[in-house]
């Protein structure tokens, strides 16, 4: 699953079919799960684990049997713990195809409402969303004769499932303030994914937001909970990750191309977020 990049501009699925089942552990290149955002609305489902999620600046902690619905447009990242996690990323269209249905969608894609987006495993109340949730993850897991029809019916089941318990809010004030903030972000976001390997200063990053940097890097570090020049480590080193793990490349030369002209700066930077050095991950790769 390509969520290195911040906006992802992959296809999920096929265009008369738009949804895409996803598996993840720690033996995925893609493991961690630096921040990005998508056009579609996703379902994660943690097998076993633990993951700390960020959705638009507000962490929660889901642990297995725990099910996460992020919508389209927000900010998410997540730190995995021994986790292992699928997804379901969706185009919510997929479900307006009846007048019926169309105005519960319409509730949600025009930001009317605000849907829950956290359901604990031994919560009595998310108990319909469990058995929807682990009817689609079978029809997304094992493809076979129906499994669309299967797909679609779990979808509808799981977000009518929503509506019926009212599990949504109403938009709380301050949430454009909070969505303008969060916007200001993307660019920043967007930069570091197309510019990682070059050098990149805090006054670049603050120029993109709009802000000076002192401001800058309090705004960053409440949302992302790093602050502009470490989360750009952390992503460097998420990048060369994938390169050691998926390439035969020499450690210095995934160091070169993932921003680092120093070979001894990187290994530290590398054990400090990975707990091991580049050698030993390239190996265990």
């Amino acid at each position: 699953m390509h969520y290195l990049d911040y906006n992802e501009k992959i296809n999920h699925g096929t265009p008369d079919f738009p949804i895409a089942f996803y598996h993840v552990d720690e033996r995925h290149p893609r493991y961690n799960m630096p921040f990005h955002w998508h056009k579609e609305m996703e379902l994660i489902r943690i097998l076993e684990g633990s993951i700390c999620i960020s959705l638009d600046s507000v962490f929660l902690t889901a642990r297995a049997g725990d099910l996460i619905l992020i919508e389209e447009g927000v900010i998410h990242g997540g730190t995995p713990e021994h986790c292992v996690y699928e997804c379901a990323v969706f185009d919510l269209n997929l479900l307006s195809h009846t007048d019926a249905c169309k105005r519960y969608i319409r509730l949600i894609t025009r930001k009317q409402i605000r849907l829950y987006n956290y359901f604990q495993a031994d919560a009595p109340e998310s108990a319909p969303l469990q058995e929807a949730g682990n009817r689609l993850f079978s029809a997304l897991r094992f493809p076979h004769a129906g499994s669309e029809m299967l797909t679609l019916g779990a979808l509808y089941e799981f977000f009518g499932r929503l509506f019926e318990a009212e599990q949504y809010s109403q938009l709380p004030e301050g949430e454009e303030n909070l969505r303008r903030k969060m916007d200001a972000l993307k660019p920043v976001l967007e930069y570091i994914d197309a510019n990682y390997a070059s050098p990149i200063t805090l006054a670049d990053l603050s120029r993109l937001a709009g802000m000076s940097p002192k401001y800058f890097c309090r705004f960053f570090r409440a949302a992302v909970h790093r602050t502009p020049m470490d989360y750009l480590n952390y992503y460097r080193i998420e990048r060369a990750c994938c390169l050691l793990g998926s390439t035969d490349l020499p450690v210095t030369e995934a160091a070169y191309r993932c921003g680092f002209n120093d070979s001894s700066y990187f290994v530290k930077t590398f054990r400090k977020y990975m707990g091991v050095t580049p050698g030993v991950y390239s190996r265990r790769s």
